[in-house]
C-alpha cells in the first residue's frame, strides 16, 4: 500500500525537526514529483524533495532518533 502525502500538514522527521508540506511540484526537466515543503525551525527554509524519497522509510544505517518507520512522519491531529 502505498503512503499518501497530504497537504498543508504538519510531518516529523526521523530526526525530529517539523516541517510543513507546502505542495506537490514537478521537476521541470524530468516531469518527475517532488514534495514542496518549509522548515518550521530556524531560518524557516523551503526545501523539496522527490515524493518517493519524502515518503520512504528510513534508511538503514541512519540515526533515526525518533524510532519511526518512515523518513517524514505525518503529525496527526
Amino acid at each position: 500500500m502505498k503512503r499518501e502525502l497530504k497537504k498543508g500538514r504538519l510531518y516529523r522527521h526521523f530526526k525530529n525537526k517539523l516541517y510543513l508540506v507546502v505542495d506537490i511540484v514537478k521537476h521541470s526537466e524530468t516531469q518527475e514529483e517532488m514534495v514542496l515543503y518549509k522548515a518550521l525551525y530556524g531560518e524557516y527554509g523551503l526545501f523539496v524533495r522527490p515524493l518517493d524519497m519524502f515518503l520512504e522509510e528510513v534508511p538503514k544505517g541512519k540515526i533515526n532518533l525518533m524510532n519511526q518507520k518512515y523518513r517524514f512522519e505525518l503529525i496527526e491531529d
